[in-house]
């Protein structure tokens, strides 16, 4: 949390990059906004500051209807940060509450339930259940603006345990009754099997072509697509979620606007908020841009590359277990190599779909799929298939713990103990799966190269934003 002062100068300048790192509370009004909001700026003896949506919700504070500060981007500071309390708001992120329960939360992260409780309490200002309830009904006012369905449906779509309870905290937060929330959406709503239309914001600027690019490189037919000139792509792909398999469609922005728009056909609408998380990893939305540029400013390699590329992205992962097995099948080989293995990977284990959107057909293979499986097919050496089947069953059996939650240091030394992982493989997976903005890649062909052609290099001096480093290198050939 930044001081009074600082976060008043942030609120005045309507600065975007704070919106998401903390939210301001008008006594006056009794409404709480980002610090962007463009409504006329409040006296500072009027206002207080609050580090989440959820902890000005408890203090009595409506979301602003101009700004709605319920759907700014994430706090960069979870992001990055490894610690306990960041680690439990990307698993509250992905859901797992709504799930699993505050009893849960606390066993993924080898705490007690107190010590999650009172630890979150004394950072965010709210404890799970309400950071939970929060998300809930930043999900319901999503459906309710956006589709058609009837209000008790997203009343239990959204993780509400009752309609009542649905009700009150819509009016609590908002001030309007759920029918009336509807009413405030931005255009005509649509039937939920034609999917739930997202904006997804994110800090400016945003290098969208580079990241569609990334990904484009290493679609794997059947599970992703990329369509479409360059600056008007959409990259669409399968989700394997909680209650059900997904599509998610993302376009390539126009302008730098300040969001992705993007599409989710789910077969339980109760995926909404983790197969929204999990896009938002996947594309690095909650990244800070103007951190890392600032700290890079200076050096006299990097300084200049990420000038050429302002909000180059360090792009995470959909699916982490997917994101762990690919990069062992790249070990060692070039990209559209590791792409092909990969596509016969799934067309000999991947699970077909009831239903096809565009070419997208099937799920990429279970863990416990590839775990029993002799992977004859890939034409590999055997050392590397039962290395991908050894990973697989680490993963399977809980091992080996990639989930949204993990402590990315043990994490990374429980892959370091599997047969036929090394150095490389584990900081992709660290970099991809873990969503580490710090992996800077030993060992890595390109990194090296790149580095070979800036004899001034000082890679001790790019922490904590390594991993951005590696694809301002990477992206310089």
């Amino acid at each position: 949390m930044r001081d009074d002062e600082s976060c008043y100068q942030a609120v005045k300048s309507r600065d975007g990059r704070f919106d998401g790192a903390f939210f301001v509370g008008v006594r006056t009004t009794g409404i709480y906004c980002r610090p962007s909001c463009p409504a006329t700026t409040p006296k500072r003896e009027n206002v207080a500051f609050y580090p989440s949506a959820a902890a000005a919700q408890g203090e009595g504070f409506r979301a602003c209807k101009r700004c709605r500060p319920d759907s700014a981007p994430g706090s960069a500071d979870w992001h990055f940060r490894g610690d306990v309390v960041a680690r439990a708001m990307r698993l509250i992120g992905d859901g797992v509450i709504d799930r699993e329960g505050v009893g849960g939360l606390a066993d993924r992260l080898g705490y007690s339930s107190r010590q999650v409780r009172r630890q979150l309490t004394a950072e965010v200002g709210a404890g799970p259940v309400a950071l939970a309830r929060a998300q809930r009904a930043q999900s319901a006012r999503v459906l309710l603006q956006t589709t058609e369905l009837p209000v008790t449906e997203i009343a239990f779509a959204s993780g509400f345990a009752s309609v009542r309870q649905f009700n009150d905290t819509i009016k609590e937060i908002y001030a309007l009754t759920p029918r009336e929330v509807r009413g405030t959406g931005p255009g005509p709503a649509v039937t939920a099997a034609a999917g739930v239309p997202l904006r997804l914001p994110y800090r400016r600027p945003y290098a969208a072509g580079e990241i569609f690019d990334f990904l484009g490189r290493r679609a794997l037919p059947g599970v992703e697509e990329i369509t479409g000139e360059r600056g008007a792509r959409i990259y669409r792909r399968t989700l394997r979620l909680p209650h059900g398999p997904g599509f998610a469609a993302v376009h390539e922005e126009h302008g730098d606007r300040g969001w992705l728009d993007c599409v989710l056909q789910l077969s339980e609408l109760r995926d909404l908020t983790a197969a929204t998380q999990r896009i938002r990893r996947l594309f690095d939305l909650d990244a800070d841009p103007a951190a890392v540029a600032a700290h890079f400013a200076d050096d006299p390699v990097l300084g200049p590359l990420a000038a050429a590329r302002p909000g180059l992205r360090a792009p995470g992962a959909a699916d982490p277990h997917e994101a762990a097995v690919k990069a062992v099948l790249g070990q060692q080989i070039t990209v559209e190599a590791a792409r092909r293995l990969g596509g016969t990977l799934v067309e000999a284990y991947g699970e077909r779909l009831p239903s096809s959107c565009g070419s997208l057909t099937t799920l990429f293979p279970a863990t416990s799929v590839l775990a029993g499986a002799d992977l004859e097919e890939l034409g590999m050496p055997r050392s590397r298939r039962a290395t991908i089947i050894t990973l697989a069953a680490a993963l399977d059996s809980g091992a080996v713990v990639l989930d949204p939650g993990a402590d990315r240091e043990k994490a990374e030394r429980d892959l370091l103990a599997l047969r036929g992982i090394g150095p490389w493989t584990a900081g992709y997976i660290r970099m991809r799966s873990l969503g580490d903005p710090d992996v800077l890649l030993s060992g890595d062909v390109a990194l090296n190269q790149a580095l070979a052609r800036h004899p001034g290099a000082r890679p001790d001096g790019w922490s904590p934003w390594g991993s951005y480093a590696t694809h301002h290198l990477w992206n310089s050939l």
